[in-house]
């Protein structure tokens, strides 16, 4: 979700409103087979936004749209900033949804074939493409695919031009910010307005920034705590390389940082 963004400038784009748009099982499937260029048959919804956890000590994910039908799992995803590290998160991505579809003893055969999705507004490749489709190919020999049932897709709303399929292209355009007289991206636009005119959607959209607000402000103050917490640390590792005394050392602290006494020795 974009920090901060008002309920009013919120378009498809936005995590949030694209989630919602989304969750109509019509506009869902039809855009899947859109992205992918398959044929898909009646989806289930895992679970909107849906957050995995694998234990206490694992990385949760929050999923914008996750869905399945009976031989596939699509997970899709709105990503308007270059974070330098969706690579590597769709990697992780991968482990979790194989993790959380197949039940312990399991045979690896029944793990689906999944699609994981980031449409992006931004080039994330740099090759002004509009679409980036990662399989994986053995090196040696390029005719030799892994069947491994993966595919990670980046799709690139500024090249919008550069897609062939008029019906792709129109909603790359429409990602983009730009409407254009397709019916489908009438549809989608309508979807996106009856949203926006929800006021309890509007409730929830409030909720949620102030939860993420309070998130974020946590983050700010533990970073900065942290922050000073080194800044000692590393200022008594100084002092004691010079062989400044005890008692100095500890005087300084309680000057320059504004702590204890107590404070000061148990750091020292």
């Amino acid at each position: 979700m974009t920090r901060g963004k008002k309920w009013e400038d919120l378009r498809i784009s936005d995590d949030y409103i694209f989630a919602k748009v989304m969750s109509d099982k019509s506009l869902c499937m039809e855009v899947l087979e859109l992205l992918l260029d398959i044929e898909i048959g009646d989806i289930e919804y895992i679970e909107e936004q849906k957050a995995i956890d694998l234990d206490y000590s694992a990385k949760s994910i929050r999923l914008d749209v996750y869905t399945k039908d009976n031989k596939n799992i699509y997970n899709v995803e709105m990503q308007t900033s270059d974070t330098k590290e969706l690579e590597k998160r769709t990697r992780y991505y991968q482990g979790i949804i194989d993790l959380n579809s197949i039940e312990k003893g399991e045979y690896y055969k029944n793990l689906k074939e999944t699609y994981i999705v980031f449409i992006c507004t931004f080039d994330l490749f740099g090759k002004e493409l509009s679409k980036y489709e990662f399989e994986s190919y053995c090196n040696q020999d390029k005719n030799i695919k892994l069947e491994d049932g993966t595919h990670r897709i980046f799709f690139n709303t500024k090249a919008f031009e550069k897609e062939k399929n008029n019906k792709l292209r129109a909603f790359l355009r429409y990602i983009n910010g730009e409407k254009t007289e397709d019916e489908f991206i009438k549809r989608l636009d309508k979807m996106v307005d009856k949203i926006k005119e929800n006021k309890e959607l509007r409730g929830e959209y409030m909720k949620f920034l102030l939860l993420e607000q309070d998130i974020f402000e946590e983050g700010m103050k533990k970073g900065r705590e942290e922050g000073i917490k080194q800044g000692i640390i590393n200022q008594v590792k100084i002092l004691k390389e010079f062989n400044i005394s005890k008692i100095e050392i500890i005087e300084r602290l309680q000057k320059d940082f504004g702590i204890t006494k107590e404070e000061a020795e148990k750091y020292f």
